[in-house]
């Protein structure tokens, strides 16, 4: 046999070598892949937060999955509403949440439920479309994952999706740092007697938004004398405190206790004569933002304040974050 003879056999084998291994690999069915994604970070001490699915924006192929994670000890939800459905109040779901694992195509909703401390819950998508993701945790707290089909390329693998989750959990917590010392500020110049309750930013994505948030009192100790009213701001945008001295309320968003009173300006109001007092303010935070279509959004409360009559040490908490570390004290001097 000559060379050239041997030559034309070998690549007519290698021809018939990859031809084959192209049919066996397109015989073989497609295996689902799963995303790994987060819900939400924290600062090590639990007091800066970010409020954002990260990263909050991704695209799958049809018949994969993506599983987020439940990192910090702020609740979150991983929801997904049919087009037309409105949003509930605060965490109550589709009514309530679905099976890990649900698949969502759009004709019903899928909601993971309040997860934390480490939970993860994953949704597969069958079908596909652009897929509007929310917290019914945090207004604020929005993504998409885009579901392609199966012939198409992705743009982004995961080790893409972790490097964006790093960078966007550093940036979010960051902000949340120089929010606190903003806060902090603010509620210098404004008044002797002002607290900051909580302090908040919002950023857009081509996805959705984010949000840094700040979950402490700043001027986490104030002094004050007998007779003196202190103010309490939430700069929260989307988020919900609540300032409760005494005995804490068996339901965090029970309404404002029997004690307290709405100001003429919308503040609500308290007195307390003694540190045993209990009061608690209910839920306060910034309106919602304004949107095209619908009708205005009422203003909102968002200050609640206390007058103290006796002296004493006054310690409160934050019902909703107060195992965050969300607490603060007022030293109420003669």
């Amino acid at each position: 046999m000559t060379s050239s003879l041997a030559w034309r056999r070998s690549i007519v084998w290698q021809q018939a070598f990859l031809l084959a291994a192209v049919l066996a690999s397109q015989a073989r069915p497609a295996v689902a892949d799963q995303l790994q994604a987060a819900a939400g970070a924290q600062s090590r001490d639990q007091g800066r937060q970010a409020l954002a699915f990260l990263p909050n924006e991704v695209w799958i192929h049809q018949g994969d999955s993506v599983t987020w994670a439940f990192p910090t000890a702020e609740r979150h939800t991983v929801t997904f509403l049919t087009p037309t459905q409105p949003r509930p109040k605060f965490q109550v779901g589709c009514p309530g949440p679905t099976p890990d694992g649900s698949p969502y195509d759009g004709s019903s909703c899928v909601n993971s439920g309040v997860l934390m401390n480490g939970q993860s819950y994953t949704v597969t998508f069958p079908r596909t479309g652009n897929y509007r993701l929310v917290c019914l945790v945090h207004v604020f707290m929005t993504g998409v994952v885009h579901v392609l089909d199966p012939a198409e390329n992705l743009p982004h693998d995961q080790a893409f999706y972790d490097e964006e989750r790093r960078a966007e959990r550093k940036a979010l917590l960051s902000d949340a740092e120089a929010l606190a010392d903003r806060g902090t500020e603010i509620a210098r110049r404004t008044s002797d007697t002002e607290v900051t309750a909580g302090i908040a930013d919002v950023v857009a994505t081509g996805g959705g938004l984010d949000d840094s948030s700040v979950m402490r009192f700043l001027r986490e100790e104030i002094e004050v004398h007998v007779g003196d009213t202190v103010e309490w701001t939430n700069l929260a945008p989307g988020v919900n405190h609540t300032v409760t001295f005494g005995t804490e309320p068996a339901d965090p968003f029970a309404p404002p206790s029997s004690n307290v009173t709405p100001d003429a300006d919308g503040a609500l109001h308290a007195v307390v004569a003694s540190p045993t007092d209990s009061v608690h303010s209910g839920l306060f935070g910034p309106a919602p933002g304004e949107r095209p279509g619908i009708p205005q959004a009422p203003l909102g409360v968002t200050r609640f304040r206390v007058t103290f009559t006796a002296p004493g040490t006054f310690r409160y908490i934050c019902a909703l974050h107060d195992e965050q570390g969300m607490v603060g004290t007022v030293v109420v001097r003669p």
